[in-house]
């Protein structure tokens, strides 16, 4: 890539996704001149417009802004997710533009800069936006890439200075190996994004080839098939926690590390999952040199990230919670969370599969997990970047579920049908336009 000084406009096709949205804002905050293509209006691309950001939602060559035609001084940054025969993508290839996809710019961008990356198919966002808080809050000069809307910031990019950034470091098309980390953490290496990869061996040498881009430190959650600082709950790991309390709906809990015991620490985050997440992020804070006092109190202030276990009501009869779990092992954990803090209650989740291939990969795990709440209501597949595969639909996914409390629906007939059940605890859980719904079903609940 050339340097950004040659850069004055930069063009994003899938401008209105997580990730890529991050870097647009980026490159706002530098004084460039940004604009993009995304398929539907959302409240991210509403954000960048109040920005300044120029949107289309046309793939019409026609579309683009006249000064974004010049080849000489625009970067195109491109998702994966984007098919190969999108107009605008075609068009910039064909005529010469510098054409990179999100994780190489990413990579560009932070290169020279002390990179803390967060890696993992379940937790890395939740771990990569603590972080990113605790080294804020502690007063380092910190920049943020981030895969989904941090509470305290209401933002996926945080910025205070550049002596240090935290990317998350995504798995998806192997884009993390175009980073260049200091220091690191895998957090999970369960099986997903088979479409990709084909199998879980492929995915497991990824993630090993991405531990070794690793420059100075590599963290792991023990138990997990590689070397490096361990990370755990009541084992022998080099992080753990310990005395683990539940006070108010928070964890209360002792961080044992290799040189100091850290006493009562807070995480209002439910679920033992949540837990190593915040223990990964602190670990990784304490080693690029940040304070454990500020630490300790930053991460009491931490307050979460957008469809993670995210209260909409939480009444003492009713609770609403979304949930952006889209895996089995997610939607396990999620599970443990909701029967934790909130016992002996009536349990509605609301799922919404991702892609036909995971819903086809892992049908028998999610019959499991979905059979474990007390009662299901069952959306159509989101089909996200993918055609329908014959056979692979909500019907079937519904047979493998146990639990006989169970039923499909519609996004129309949703709200009603929650509004029918006794459950005294709601969880909608998905990756797809399922947050789309969740104001909806807030305000009905509600009324």
């Amino acid at each position: 890539m050339r340097g950004l000084e040659y850069i004055e406009n930069v063009y994003f096709i899938g401008v209105g996704g997580i990730g890529m949205s991050a870097i647009a804002r980026y490159f706002v905050s530098v004084g460039k001149q940004v604009a993009g293509y995304d398929k539907t209006p959302t409240a991210i691309t509403k954000a960048l417009v109040d920005l300044g950001v120029d949107i289309t939602f046309n793939d019409a060559v026609a579309e683009i802004p006249q000064n974004f035609l010049n080849a000489k001084n625009t970067l195109v940054v491109y998702t994966p997710a984007v098919p190969a025969t999108h107009k605008q993508l075609v068009y910039f290839q064909d005529h010469n533009f510098e054409v990179h996809k999100r994780a190489k710019v990413l990579g560009f961008i932070t290169k020279d800069t002390f990179t803390l990356a967060v890696a993992g198919t379940h937790g890395k966002t939740t771990t990569s936006s603590i972080l990113a808080h605790l080294l804020y809050a502690s007063g380092e000069k910190v920049t943020a890439f981030l895969g989904g809307i941090s509470e305290n910031y209401n933002s996926n990019y945080i910025s205070s200075g550049n002596e240090v950034v935290v990317v998350e470091a995504d798995e998806f098309d192997r884009s993390f190996l175009q980073l260049f980390p200091n220091i690191s953490a895998i957090t999970s290496m369960d099986a997903d994004h088979l479409d990709i990869y084909g199998a879980h061996e492929a995915l497991t040498d990824s993630f090993n080839a991405f531990a070794a881009l690793t420059k100075n430190e590599l963290f792991v959650v023990k138990g997990l098939p590689m070397q490096g600082v361990t990370i755990g709950i009541d084992t022998d790991a080099d992080y753990v926690a310990q005395n683990i309390k539940i006070d108010n709906g928070s964890y209360v809990f002792d961080l044992k590390t290799p040189e100091q015991l850290i006493k009562n620490l807070h995480v209002s985050l439910p679920g033992f999952h949540n837990l190593l997440n915040a223990i990964t992020a602190f670990a990784m804070a304490l080693k690029y040199g940040s304070p454990a006092e500020k630490l300790a109190k930053a991460l009491l202030t931490f307050k979460g990230v957008q469809r993670r276990f995210s209260y909409q009501i939480k009444t003492s009869d009713l609770v609403y919670i979304d949930d952006y779990a889209h895996h089995p092992t997610e939607i396990k954990a999620l599970h443990q969370a909701v029967r934790q803090m909130h016992p002996n209650k009536k349990v509605l989740a609301i799922f919404q599969p991702h892609l036909f291939s995971r819903t086809k990969d892992f049908a028998e795990e999610f019959g499991t997990s979905l059979s474990l709440f007390d009662e299901l209501l069952l959306l159509d597949i989101y089909p996200a970047r993918e055609l329908p595969m014959e056979g692979v639909t909500s019907e079937w996914l519904l047979s493998l579920v146990a639990n006989k409390n169970k039923s499909l629906v519609s996004k129309k007939a949703l709200i009603d049908l929650v509004k029918q059940s006794d459950a005294e605890v709601i969880v909608t859980i998905g990756a797809g336009d399922i947050g789309a719904e969740v104001s909806k079903i807030k305000e009905a609940l509600l009324a």
